[in-house]
């Protein structure tokens, strides 16, 4: 089993930045698993934000690509999202995930239902 927990989370203003972190507190986090980043905001289902391969592949929603940056730690078995220039649609609980993939090159899954493994979410709040 494997446990996850986020950090970063917090309030900003639009434009700003922020850096969630994720780290696995038991469990390990092997090659074939993917890591990624999921939210859901108030009355919204949980949607696909980034998602990295243990190969470092990256995949991101198209609202935040080129505002985001997903990045994954092997060894620790932690990843990290960088959200810069924030928008007020940006504010969400953010979830952090894992599942099992099959190998290090393989492509994630975007559906929230695919993922094994979930933090317990950190709230981003974005002000105008």
């Amino acid at each position: 089993q494997v446990q996850l927990v986020e950090s970063g989370g917090g309030s900003v203003q639009a434009g700003g930045s922020l850096t969630l972190s994720c780290a696995a507190a038991s469990g390990r986090i092997s090659s074939a698993d993917a890591m990624g980043w999921f939210r859901q905001a108030p009355g919204k289902e949980r949607e696909f934000v980034a998602a990295i391969n243990w190969a470092g592949v990256t995949y991101y929603r198209d609202a935040v690509t080129g505002r985001s940056t997903i990045s994954r730690d092997n060894a620790k078995s932690t990843t990290d999202l960088q959200m810069n220039n924030l928008k007020l649609d940006d504010a969400a609980v953010y979830y952090c995930a894992a599942t099992r993939v099959g190998s290090m090159r393989a492509t994630p899954s975007r559906s929230p239902e695919a993922w094994r493994y979930w933090g317990q979410g950190t709230q981003v709040t974005v002000s105008s």
